[in-house]
């Protein structure tokens, strides 16, 4: 692949900018294979727009921290995702090739900036799935009958040494999840159609 700025090193190897290849991939013939159908996108975009987060979270939230300020911090939260979806559409009308905002910021800035944005897509990802994970781990101790009814193995436990809660049930649903990732989008679908 070729870079559109030369080599060298130093801060002109962290400005190299990805040239916009998608019409160049297309034309090789390098595409990935589509696995997924329009129905189970949509059911991947929904599912991840509307987590855990939103069920489980936002009634603690609004108990303990927000009150009745919660209608302002979801007006807040609709003015920055309407900014977002404004920033994506403009990249992908810049860069037609499917990307996230690594690839964006790779073609658009630079390869030092793509490098911070892909570790925070990691940091974001993860701390997103265990936010989620945490939340569900008290929903599901109700279905053993409270929150003090989970098997000892699953139930949190606090170290006293550190000050710590741990959730072991929370780390086997990441745990879980990340098999399925791992097996595949095609074949946990089989899997599920079982």
């Amino acid at each position: 692949m070729a870079l559109q700025i030369g080599g060298g090193g130093g801060f002109r190897s962290l400005m190299r900018r990805k040239p916009v290849d998608s019409d160049r991939a297309r034309a090789e013939g390098q595409q990935l294979a589509k696995e997924l159908n329009i129905l189970e996108l949509v059911a991947i975009g929904v599912g991840s727009t509307i987590g855990a987060g939103v069920y489980v979270l936002v009634g603690t939230v609004a108990r303990e921290h927000a009150g009745p300020a919660l209608a302002v911090s979801f007006l807040i939260a609709g003015i920055a995702a309407a900014l977002s979806a404004f920033c994506y559409a403009e990249l992908a009308s810049r860069c037609p090739s499917a990307g996230s905002a690594y690839h964006y910021s790779y073609i658009c800035i630079g390869e030092g900036v793509a490098w911070l944005i892909g570790w925070s897509l990691v940091l974001e990802y993860t701390l997103g799935g265990s936010a989620v994970a945490r939340g569900i781990s008290p929903n599901l101790a109700l279905c053993f009958g409270g929150p003090d009814s989970l098997p000892w193995i699953l139930a949190r436990h606090q170290l006293p040494w550190f000050d710590v809660i741990v959730d072991p049930c929370a780390a086997a649903l990441v745990l879980a999840v990340t098999a399925l990732l791992c097996l595949g989008i095609k074949e946990v679908g089989t899997l599920l159609r079982l």
